[in-house]
């Protein structure tokens, strides 16, 4: 298995919840420093993940990245496509760099990844891409465009996968979080220049359950849809949010 963005936040504990399903992991992260204090504690665990560092944006680091993971496990039979990135405001405020460089993480990052494991996935004649979106790509936030619009390519990419590669044995589909508490919901906070936990209570609001979503309560639905008890599901967009989509 390869998590991009596995060194912390939803990446790191959707690695942690499959290796202690006992699944062999690669964790791909752009930070050397974050990736092997990722790696370091998952060890005292008891875990032995393989760490790789790139950028999902570079061909060059894709293709070296999956070639590496191919080699150290031998297949590939599950890819989680997390990496991502936060750029905030209107039309007017995003600059043409910052546009540039969040679809080129969060899109053509999920594209490039999946156009190197999917040929080996065909190869072994089975696989599972898990995505994750957002529910920023389901439905529209004020100053949000850049991110809102990524997100939502994730979410018809997967289906567009899913179609293309249904009847070769691969399953493709995406999770849609709502806010969970990560570095980048700590992010958001700054930007805003809110306390935490006032940007907290005020994003619990939003969300119909009352409260905020865990890293592991993702990881745990990543989980699911990469499982054989998914084995009849493709193509979906997969709400983790609390309810806030049902507004």
């Amino acid at each position: 298995m390869i998590v991009t963005g596995g060194a912390s936040g939803i990446g790191k504990a959707t690695a942690e919840r499959f290796l202690a399903e006992g699944a062999k992991v690669t964790i791909a992260d752009v930070s050397k420093l974050k990736g092997s204090e990722a790696v370091r504690e998952l060890k005292r665990k008891g875990h032995d993940p393989q760490l790789l560092v790139g950028d999902v944006s570079n061909a060059k680091d894709v293709k070296r990245m999956v070639a590496q993971a191919k080699s150290r496990w031998g297949r590939i039979d599950i890819l989680f496509n997390n990496a991502g990135i936060l750029v905030e405001g209107t039309v007017e405020d995003v600059s043409e760099e910052d546009w540039d460089r969040i679809m080129a993480v969060n899109v053509k990052g999920v594209f490039l990844m999946s156009k190197e494991v999917v040929p080996i996935m065909l190869e072994q004649k089975k696989g599972v891409i898990v995505n994750n979106a957002s529910c920023s790509g389901l439905v529209g936030d004020r100053n949000a465009i850049a991110y809102n619009t990524s997100k939502g390519a994730v979410v018809l990419m997967t289906k567009c996968l899913a179609l293309d590669y249904c009847q070769k044995n691969i399953r493709v589909n995406c999770v849609c979080p709502g806010e969970i508490d990560t570095p980048m919901f700590r992010q958001e906070a700054r930007a805003r220049k809110m306390p935490v936990e006032e940007y907290r209570k005020q994003l619990s609001e939003y969300h119909p359950i009352g409260r905020l979503g865990v890293p592991r309560e993702v990881a745990n639905a990543v989980l699911f849809l990469a499982s054989d008890d998914a084995s009849f599901i493709t193509g979906t967009a997969f709400s983790v949010d609390g309810g806030y989509t049902c507004q």
